[in-house]
């Protein structure tokens, strides 16, 4: 069953431009945009890192408002993305580059996330927003493609 439309629609009609629209919300704390990114559909799912399945947009809406709540806008960077696209699907497995103020100053993190659109009526729409911390070190995937220099 499909929830009432959102308000603020978000331009754009690619899976990339909904991920920059995520990504920018983010970054200005923009409740309004960052549920314009979202499918209108019960089933949407959020999961911070370390944190419970979140279903549904008011849940989604409600977490991302407490994000904001306790820390502002967040600086998160898209970084490193790889995508599976198809006509009506898209994955996208995405490294982001979180800056985070400590007593000791300005650090980087990052976070490892999937985010998933669907192809709506409204147009590509975030359905799933999966995000775990990534590691501290360089290497931040495993490909096993050989490298060949030529």
């Amino acid at each position: 069953m499909k929830k009432a439309a959102h308000q603020h629609a978000v331009l754009g009609g690619s899976p990339d431009e909904i991920e920059a629209a995520f990504y920018e919300a983010l970054q200005s704390a923009d409740i309004e945009r960052m549920m314009a990114c979202w499918a209108n559909e019960d089933e949407i799912a959020c999961i911070h890192p370390g944190g419970p399945r979140v279903i549904g947009a008011g849940a989604i809406r409600a977490a991302f408002e407490a994000v904001f709540a306790h820390s502002g806008a967040v600086s998160a960077r898209p970084e490193s993305i790889r995508r599976v696209d198809s006509l009506t699907s898209a994955v996208h497995h995405v490294l982001e580059r979180v800056e985070v103020l400590t007593p000791d100053g300005l650090v980087h993190a990052f976070v490892l996330a999937t985010n998933v659109y669907q192809k709506t009526p409204e147009g590509w729409r975030m359905v799933v927003h999966h995000a775990s911390p990534g590691s501290q070190d360089e290497h931040h995937e495993i490909d096993p493609t050989p490298q060949v220099l030529h």
